[in-house]
């Protein structure tokens, strides 16, 4: 059963589902945009009989609190200050990260500030290289570069509904396959007052991410975290190219890709859930199982 719960972090409720007996191999699920926790819905029930599993929204998404952007610093740095309060309050030690689109920076600021605490990365359509980043993403570094009020609108208009149906949309392999209420609720909470200001100023700060590739690709050679890649190879804003990136970097990688888009679970989350299950099966609990017995 999954429970929703929430718990103050530096004053701020922070929303979280949960399922599983921690006493099991720990999964932290960091979802992405335009979403929050609830794109894992299907996914957290799927793997809760053998893995304990917990989803946050971070501030600003979902049902965590949401105050303005005078009253919080909406940056990625600050969202993973958050998120690293939150693992601390509810008492995390050792996890596997899934890391989504906005979850994959917020991560690695986790990862390469305690590596010790990481057992496995799953990464499925997050990105930490230049060549994931295609066209896609042309106005947003015209943003970056010059945030005038026309260059601002365009990055605005983006975030109306037609946009966030295109995340997960394009690159479908079957849209009778999707739920309307995956982007009708995503929409429904952009739309809250105040809120379009915050996805703005992450927009924005998304650029500071991009300057931290480097750093974060330097952990991944260093501490060669053990790595599952589930991707969407029809997603347009994390191109298939920054997938095959994480190869040059990582010896323990398993990888595999998907005839679907952005929001890969929306279509293949039986997949995925089967891929982790014995991916952590293999390289988490079996080696849990093995240190436990050496121990005897």
């Amino acid at each position: 059963m999954t429970t929703f719960r929430t718990v103050s972090i530096d004053g701020l409720d922070i929303f979280y589902r949960e399922a599983g007996s921690r006493s099991n191999p720990t999964i932290l699920l960091l979802h992405g945009f335009p979403t929050s926790s609830h794109m894992f819905r299907n996914l957290i029930p799927a793997l809760a009989d053998q893995f304990h599993l917990i989803a946050p929204d971070y501030p600003g998404f979902g049902y965590s609190v949401m105050p303005s952007v005078d009253e919080f610093d909406y940056t990625f740095d600050r969202l993973a200050e958050v998120m690293a309060g939150f693992i601390n309050a509810i008492g995390l030690q050792r996890y596997s990260l899934y890391l989504m689109d906005y979850g994959a920076p917020i991560g690695y600021h986790l990862a390469t500030q305690h590596p010790e605490r990481i057992e496995t990365l799953i990464v499925q359509n997050g990105n930490a290289y230049e060549e994931g980043l295609g066209d896609f993403w042309k106005p947003m570094r015209t943003y970056w570069q010059n945030k005038t009020p026309e260059n601002t609108d365009r990055v605005r208009q983006a975030l109306a509904s037609k946009g966030t149906k295109w995340y997960y949309a394009t690159g479908a392999r079957n849209l009778e396959n999707l739920s309307p209420d995956t982007w009708t609720l995503d929409q429904a909470l952009l739309n809250r007052p105040g809120n379009l200001d915050i996805q703005l100023a992450l927009k924005y700060d998304y650029r500071s991410n991009m300057q931290l590739y480097p750093q974060w690709q330097v952990y991944l050679r260093q501490y060669q975290p053990r790595t599952l890649v589930v991707w969407g190879k029809n997603d347009r804003g994390f191109l298939v190219e920054g997938v095959y990136a994480y190869k040059r970097d990582l010896q323990n990688l398993e990888f595999h890709l998907f005839d679907i888009g952005h929001f890969a679970l929306e279509e293949e989350g039986d997949a995925i859930a089967d891929h982790i299950r014995r991916f952590l099966t293999t390289h988490v609990v079996k080696e849990d199982t093995m240190l436990a017995a050496s121990s005897k």
